[in-house]
Parts: structure tokens; sequence; C-alpha cells
């Protein structure tokens, strides 16, 4: 994309340089045109499918340590929440993901179980299926539309 001259202090505005700023302004609404592969569908059972732009979506990406060389018992739930920085419009779609940070046979036997999601929060629990010390994180990816 063109770049456009910055006018010197007391430079009089002639035609050509509005014509320079014009070009560029264009240039660049071309590159952000309405296209379908600028859209993203997203559906919920609160709000069926909508196509929004995808540069209008909100993502939240984290990652949340859940225990770090800790001793836990096979069988236990542990329950845990994350808070989104700030509310979505509706529910988000939210995927979570355990990883093995202590890289042992406890750390593989765990389960992620979303019990919740709402606009602002999502609630979850973790499941140890085997007796041992185990550091263990979790990554969160919610996607939905912004408040």
């Amino acid at each position: 994309m063109a770049r456009v001259a910055v006018p010197e202090r007391g430079q009089p505005l002639d035609v050509a340089y509005i014509y320079s700023l014009a070009t560029a302004i264009n240039d660049l609404a071309t590159q952000v045109s309405d296209n379908a592969t600028q859209y993203s569908t997203i559906y919920s059972s609160t709000m069926g499918n909508q196509n929004v732009k995808t540069n209008e979506l909100r993502i939240v990406t984290a990652t949340e340590n859940v225990i770090n060389g800790e001793t836990v018992i096979a069988d236990t739930i542990k329950d845990y929440s994350f808070n989104f920085p700030s509310d979505f419009k509706y529910i988000p779609t939210v995927t979570m993901t355990p990883v093995n940070i202590g890289k042992n046979d406890y750390g593989n036997n765990v389960i992620v179980t979303i019990k919740e999601v709402t606009t602002s929060r999502v609630d979850y629990t973790v499941r140890f299926n085997l007796t041992g010390s185990l550091s263990l994180s979790v990554n969160l990816i919610a996607v939905g539309l912004p408040q």
C-alpha cells in the first residue's frame, strides 16, 4: 500500500497532496472490503446463526495453572472457574484442553469438563484418575460477540 508523505509545517495543501490522500484511503478501503471470506458464522441456541465480520468477534485465550507439584488422589474432582476480562454479549463457545506441564503419567490421566459457561465466566472441573504428584494447566479458548 502506498504511503502518503507528511506535509511540512506551513506547506500549502494542494490538489496533488489531497489526491494522494484520497488514493491511499481508497486503497485501504479496497483491502478491507466486505467479502465472504471476511465473515464468520457464530451459532448458539440463544441467538441462532449470526454472520459477523471476523474482526468483530471477540476471542479470549488463556492458560490457567491449576495444579503445581501437588499430590492428588485418584477419582477426586476439583472445581475451578475463569472470569473473562470483559463480558460477552451472548454465551461464547468455549473449549478447554488439559496440558501436562509435569510431563508424567499422573498428568496424562485427567479429564477437564466444562460445567457452565456464562457471558462473564466459565466453570469447569478437573477429575484426577491416578494418585500422585502432578503439575497441570488448562488452555482455554472462548469465541463470541463482544458486549
